[in-house]
């Protein structure tokens, strides 16, 4: 946008953006808009929009505009225009004190908050702002909305501050914390009769102010605020706003308390208030206010994660109290699981601590409150009473019981798979015949959850339970059959110890699979069960066989057929190579010969599942990745002539499809696990199957076949025969990946073809380095893994790592071999020439480009880097550091030298992985 627009043209952009009922004006107001507001014009007009106050929709795209601008933009901006723009958005905000603008205020107070903390030069900035507009007692919202983001902004990702800039605005605000307490309680004690709202924000400007750690907690202890916010908690008639506020302020204080040594007075005073709380909980659930129920929950929870440390060191005694336990299991007895499922991370962590520690005597201590969750967390599983069906694992009611089961599995190991396993059963028996289903189906579902770990000997009560389930009538509810059903797979270890049960269970399940309804778990059943009970199968490989070839004749979603094909894989391995061979045969043509007649449009019209060439693939991968027997003595591998026969169809597949990303994956991953199967028995296909790779990717440039390309080298590139064609198929592939990767944002558009690429690049130096790095394409390769290291695409950009980390390696002495020295003298050299941009690149992708997240992965290069010459990574580090910015236009210091030096000899000396990972991680604090 060269010429500035009118102020009318973007009034009018914004009307139809609200009010056209076009919806293609809409989309293209929206794109003009879009297009305004990555303009400098629109600093200037967004400003006079705000002065002229048209509408609080304009007003608002204004207001948005230059919140947007000062946080992404701001480098637009010549320093000498910043007092400037600060004392035009206080008079904006200063013209907006009213109610009806408080969605315009809250933008404008953002961008006034993100120039504070970009603006060097305007020093003390939360008291300017305090003494501005505390004086006037009618801008007392004002001034808590600005109080309320101040905090907040301080940790934004989206403003590009380093970490000094950061702890010395934070320095800033623990200065004014005091006053701010102060501007608090004197605003509560004039408002605290009856505008709820106004104290609403108090405590929402509290919350925002405990989250930087600065506020002086023992002030906070002893000042009105809290006292106030447990009178109001107390009380069950406060209105659902305030109530909420202030529980977000409690929740806020107790998460800020990470050493609760260094805060006792407010830790202290915030256990007491809570546990004046439980009283006023109950009232609520007694008035169905599930909203203030789960403010409580949020509480309780909160209180017992922040005391958690201290009720493990010292149960029962101060601030180890576990009626704070008793407290939050109440809220997991609720009748809504909304209020339940909160407490679930605490008691995620607490397992995790607990586990850790393995005392039996505290273990002990937490039994009986992890029996009472399990048995809270049955009852919330059981299904309403009119329910109809199987259970739904894909509503949020599903998604709750998955939650659960994986909760369980964690705690359980306090109270014993087992033992919880044969208490629930005896409940159940207990009550008879009376039980509804649905208590019986939520039980079933909690045992399936522990059964897998029932010790295998247990022989008093899992007999009782198979039998009972084998025993279910058949007008039992399909919900029951269901678990039980799954339950039954759960049990794999232990049937594989009482084999005696395997056919009755066997039939069980396979009556099942002619159940619509009941037909995929059944499937995933046997499948478990196969994966076990391989040994003791062997004699019912027959009906196995005859039950995967007729897969498609059950109501079977494709996981579970395919899990049932894979089952049977697992157990054909167990027979003599020669019975493997024909047994596989039977397996492997029952998908083959489908796919062979979509191949040739046989199967058209039909069912869209069998017209699918995927489906067919699929199922032929999982036979081929399942199907390793143990090969000795130079056998032959009893899948190699059912490859070779099957490999036309596959061929074909490639070539018609060759356009279709969805069949080509598959098809690759299908011979993937084909020549991983099979091994060097695979070597007849070698050449036209890279032959035919090769012609398709230089028309399509699939990454797939990069990613086959490097299963090949894994398998052949060691052999001295095969060297001369894998870099030939090297060669191939690098003229069109590179024609792709050198467009404008081709490492960023492709970041499939990067991940694949460089893969294969690793496997090549692990395999076959000397003809790969004596290949003429080995420097462009570098060259592009250099542009790629700042490339934020988790998995492309560990693939680049690995691919130099590799590098590195071939110098190792490990890798001692005939060719040892020239690979070393090899990579010496390609280090000479291109260790300082590779360091460089690497500091440069940390500090400029990658999140926090990826830089375990570059570390690992640069500590490999040093591993290989200390003292010149040393030099290359130096010159990487030399190069950074040293301070920002406006004046911001990014790294003093002090912290550069340091920087410098952490890493330098590093010993170990782990402190190059942790210094990169605070270097790059610096700069963001």
């Amino acid at each position: 946008m060269e010429a500035p627009p009118t102020i009318e043209t973007v009034i009018q952009a914004v009307t139809a953006l609200y009010h056209n009922p076009d919806a293609s004006e809409k989309e293209r107001a929206s794109r003009w808009l879009h297009e305004f507001q990555r303009s400098m014009h629109s600093w200037q007009i967004s400003d006079q929009l705000l002065r002229m106050k048209q509408d609080v929709e304009v007003c608002y795209f204004a207001a948005q505009t230059m919140r947007s601008k000062v946080q992404y933009s701001f480098h637009e901006l010549p320093p000498d225009s910043h007092q400037a723009l600060r004392d035009s958005l206080i008079n904006h905000i200063e013209s907006l004190n009213d109610p009806n603008y408080q969605i315009i205020l809250t933008q404008l107070c953002l961008a006034l908050s993100d120039l504070a903390l970009q603006m060097v030069l305007w020093k003390n900035s939360p008291n300017y702002l305090i003494q501005r507009f505390a004086a006037d007692a009618s801008q007392i919202l004002i001034l808590l909305e600005l109080l309320t983001v101040l905090p907040e902004e301080v940790h934004s990702r989206s403003l590009r501050l380093g970490m000094n800039r950061r702890e010395e605005f934070t320095q800033e605000l623990a200065q004014a914390a005091p006053t701010v307490i102060h501007i608090m309680q004197e605003a509560c004690c004039k408002t605290y009769i009856g505008d709820h709202r106004l104290l609403g924000r108090i405590f929402k400007c509290l919350a925002s102010w405990f989250y930087p750690g600065i506020i002086p907690s023992n002030e906070v202890a002893g000042s009105t605020l809290v006292n106030l916010l447990f009178d109001i908690l107390k009380k069950p008639d406060t209105p659902s706003m305030l109530h909420e506020a202030a529980s977000d302020c409690i929740c806020s204080a107790l998460y800020a308390m990470e050493d609760i040594e260094e805060h006792l007075t407010l830790a202290e005073t915030l256990y007491r208030g809570i546990m004046q709380l439980p009283e006023s909980y109950a009232l609520v659930v007694a008035g169905e206010d599930v909203d203030k129920a789960i403010n409580y929950s949020r509480i309780f929870t909160e209180l017992a994660e922040a005391f958690m440390e201290v009720m493990v060191e010292t149960p029962n005694q101060g601030l180890g109290d576990l009626n704070i336990l008793d407290a939050v299991l109440t809220c997991v007895g609720h009748c809504q699981y909304e209020v339940a499922e909160i407490t679930f991370n605490f008691f995620y962590r607490l397992s995790e601590i607990l586990y850790k520690r393995r005392q039996d005597e505290l273990n002990e201590i937490y039994r009986p409150y992890i029996e009472r969750l399990v048995s809270a967390l049955c009852t919330h599983c059981q299904m309403d009473s009119d329910h109809e069906g199987i259970p739904d694992e894909n509503d949020d009611f599903g998604d709750f019981r998955i939650r659960v089961s994986e909760l369980i599995k964690d705690v359980i190991f306090l109270v014993g798979s087992t033992t919880c396993f044969s208490q629930m059963f005896r409940n159940l028996a207990s009550q008879g015949s009376a039980v509804m289903w649905n208590v019986t189906e939520a039980s079933l579902f909690v045992m399936s959850s522990v059964a897998k770990n029932v010790l295998p000997e247990e022989n008093g009560v899992v007999p009782q339970v198979i039998q009972a389930i084998l025993a279910l009538p058949e007008e039992t509810h399909v919900a029951v059959k269901y678990t039980s059903i799954q339950m039954l797979g759960e049990l794999s270890e232990w049937i594989d110890n009482h084999p005696q049960t395997l056919e009755p269970i066997l039939n069980f399940l396979t009556s099942g699979l002619r159940n619509n309804h009941l037909s995929s778990v059944a499937a995933t059943s046997i499948q478990s069960i196969c994966m076990t009970c391989q040994d003791h199968l062997v004699s019912h490989l027959e009906g196995l066989l005859q039950i995967a070839q007729a897969v498609d004749a059950f109501n079977l979603s494709q996981e579970a057929a395919i899990g049932l094909i894979e089952g049977t894989a697992l157990v054909l391995t167990r027979m003599p190579l020669d019975k493997i061979q024909e047994g596989l045969k039977q397996l492997m043509f029952a998908q083959v010969t489908p796919l062979s007649q979509v191949l040739k449009g046989e199967l058209e019209g039909k069912s869209s599942l069998t017209s699918d060439p995927t489906v067919w693939l699929d199922r032929i991968a999982a036979i081929f990745k399942n199907t390793n027997p143990p090969i000795t003595n130079g056998q032959t591998h009893p899948c190699q002539a059912v490859l070779l026969e099957i490999w036309p169809v596959l061929s074909n597949t490639c070539n018609k499809y060759q356009g279709d990303i969805r069949i080509i994956e598959r098809c690759c991953r299908c011979i993937r696990f084909a020549i991983r199967c099979v091994g060097k028995g695979s070597a007849q296909l070698l050449t036209p199957l890279v032959t035919q790779m090769v012609t398709i990717y230089q028309a399509h440039q699939h990454s797939c076949f990069l990613y086959l390309g490097s299963i090949l080298v894994h398998e052949y590139g060691a052999e001295p025969g095969c060297i001369p064609g894998i870099i030939d198929m090297l060669r191939a592939f690098i003229v069109p990946t590179f024609q792709i990767l050198r467009q404008p944002q081709g490492l960023r558009n492709h970041p499939d073809v990067v991940d694949d690429f460089f893969r294969l690049c690793s496997r090549l130096l692990q395999r076959c380095p000397v003809a790969f790095l004596q290949c003429t394409s080995f420097e462009p390769i570098v060259e592009c893994a250099l542009a790629a290291l700042s490339l934020d695409h988790r998995e492309a950009n560990a693939s680049v790592c690995k691919f130099f980390r590799e590098l590195t390696l071939c110098t190792s002495s490990k890798w001692e071999s005939q060719d040892f020295e020239t690979r070393k003298n090899l990579v010496l050299s390609l280090l000479e020439k291109h260790g300082p941009a590779i360091t460089k690149g690497i500091v440069d992708a940390c500090v400029f480009y990658l999140p926090s997240y990826m830089t375990p992965d570059i570390s690992e290069v640069l500590f490999e880097l040093i591993q290989v010459n200390r003292e010149t990574t040393s030099t290359w580090l130096e010159a990487a550091l030399k190069s950074l910015p040293a301070e920002t236009q406006d004046g911001r210091i990014n790294a003093t030298q002090k912290q550069l030096t340091d920087f410098h000899k952490t890493v330098t000396s590093a010993e170990e992985l782990i402190v190059v990972t942790y210094a990169m991680k605070d270097f790059t604090r610096l700069f963001r």
